[in-house]
């Protein structure tokens, strides 16, 4: 079975979302990107797929069945803590972005230390990225805090309901996820996907012998290290704005 630290309690419980009725074909999509997401090794597959999900939440919010339970909604507490949860997953993906652009400037820095042989540079780099590990770490605390407050709410509502609740929360729960397994693998504390790549990127921060390798094997790791955390920037900017038009889609609804 191919490795995912993503595998929500929902798809570890085979738990698919629907609607008792004849359902809209955004569950269907919804329940297979989560699927893809179980099976995906690369973190830019599984930040691809977050936006995805958020996307089939959207045509989901077209629906005007689903806006009237959302209106009728509107004054109970899940619906407080599905927005709130938006806020903190938009921490997360700030903070998230903030750390890489960090840590990809530490890399160009460093690749201009070993391109000038320049032993204080390459010293400087080592000093950096001991700060950056500290905010990984503060930034892991803070995601598993996280997970107490995930749970689906216990409700008493109709089944239409309850599926909407539960599609809701477990898009939160499967964000926090990826994105502790993103902060965790940049530190080098979890399993290696089946990723080269990923082996480079686990390096960032863990390497202790930079100056070491031979100058050549040092530039083409560093540069390769340098496109892969660029692919990554444009992935989570990409879900930072799917998040915020969702939740913004989501107030619509309320406030109309």
């Amino acid at each position: 079975m191919a490795f995912s630290p993503l595998r929500s309690k929902a798809l570890q419980h085979g738990r698919s979302l629907s609607f008792p009725s004849q359902s809209h074909p955004s569950i269907s999509q919804f329940n297979e990107n989560l699927a893809k997401m179980e099976a995906s090794t690369t973190m830019e597959a599984r930040l691809n797929g977050l936006s995805n999900l958020y996307s089939d939440i959207d045509d989901l919010l077209m629906l005007p069945h689903i806006q009237h339970i959302i209106a009728q909604e509107c004054q109970t507490k899940w619906i407080d803590q599905v927005l709130d949860g938006y806020i903190r997953l938009l921490d997360a993906c700030t903070t998230a972005k903030d750390l890489f652009s960090q840590i990809r400037q530490q890399v160009q820095e460093l690749l201009s230390a070993l391109r000038r042989n320049d032993v204080n540079g390459i010293n400087n780099y080592h000093i950096s990225k001991k700060k950056s590990k500290k905010m990984i770490l503060k930034s892991l605390k803070h995601l598993r805090s996280l997970r107490c407050k995930k749970n689906v709410p216990s409700l008493e509502k109709d089944d239409e309901t309850m599926a909407l609740v539960c599609m809701l929360k477990e898009a939160e729960s499967v964000t926090i996820d990826v994105f502790e397994g993103l902060l965790s693998y940049v530190m080098g504390n979890n399993v290696q996907p089946k990723s080269s790549a990923w082996s480079l990127v686990s390096k960032i921060l863990p390497s202790k012998k930079v100056s070491n390798q031979s100058e050549e094997t040092n530039l083409n790791e560093m540069k390769e290290m340098d496109s892969i955390i660029q692919i990554l920037e444009e992935e989570i900017e990409c879900l930072f704005r799917q998040l915020i038009k969702t939740r913004v889609f989501l107030l619509n609804i309320l406030n109309h």
